[in-house]
C-alpha cells in the first residue's frame, strides 16, 4: 500500500487512522518499523498513532532520550528513536527486553540502527518526502520467519488494510480532519 500526505496534519492523521484501526481486545506485543530520511514524517506519524490510543500530552522524538514510554490503560507504547545508535550491541542498555510481552506496542524509528538486535515487524513504514515536499509512506506486512500469522492477525491485517485505503472518502476521521472539515 502507498499513500500520500500534502501537510504535516495529513501525516499525523494517517498515524491516527492506522492506531484507530487496531483490535481493543488485541493484546499481542506489535512492532512498528518507522524508517525513513531526518524530515519524512516519521515522529508527526507516531504522534498520530499516539493520539489514537488516547495520549494527549506533549508527543515529541525521543532523538536524545532513545525511549518514551507512554502507559494508556493496560496497554504500553513505547516510541524508540535509533539515530544516535550505531549498531544493535548499544540496546541493551534501553531495556527493550522488559517491554517484548503482551499489551506492548512498539513504534521504533531508525529500526536499521538495530539491526539483529531487534525483533521483527509486524508492520513496516518507510517514509520518504518527495519532489513536490510531500509525504509518502509505504506500508508492508511483515512476512519475518519470527512472526506467525494467526487468523486473528490476519482480520485484523485486512481491517487495516481496508481502513488505510486511500480513497475519495475515510471510514475514520482523525481530529485533524474534523477540525477541516468543519472549516470548510
Amino acid at each position: 500500500m502507498h499513500t500520500h500526505t500534502n501537510t504535516a496534519q495529513d501525516t499525523e492523521d494517517f498515524g491516527w487512522q492506522l492506531g484507530s484501526a487496531r483490535p481493543g481486545g488485541d493484546s499481542e506485543l506489535a512492532v512498528l518499523y518507522l524508517e525513513g530520511e531526518l524530515g519524512a514524517g516519521k515522529t508527526t506519524f507516531a504522534r498520530g498513532l499516539l493520539r489514537a490510543f488516547g495520549v494527549s500530552g506533549a508527543v515529541r522524538s525521543p532523538t536524545y532520550t532513545l525511549l518514551e514510554l507512554y502507559p494508556v490503560g493496560e496497554l504500553t507504547l513505547l516510541h524508540v528513536d535509533l539515530y544516535r545508535l550505531r549498531g544493535a550491541e548499544e540496546l541493551e542498555p534501553l531495556g527493550l527486553r522488559e517491554w517484548a510481552r503482551p499489551k506492548c506496542l512498539w513504534l521504533i524509528e531508525w529500526p536499521e540502527r538495530g539491526r539483529g538486535g531487534l525483533p521483527p515487524p509486524d508492520l513496516a513504514l518507510k517514509f520518504a518526502v518527495g519532489t513536490s515536499g510531500r509525504h509518502s509512506a509505504r506500508a508492508g506486512w511483515s512476512n519475518s520467519p519470527g512472526r506467525s500469522a494467526t487468523p486473528e492477525s490476519e482480520v485484523h491485517s485486512a481491517r487495516l488494510e481496508r481502513s488505510l485505503k486511500v480513497s475519495g472518502t475515510r471510514k475514520l476521521k482523525s481530529p485533524g480532519q474534523r477540525r477541516r472539515l468543519r472549516s470548510n
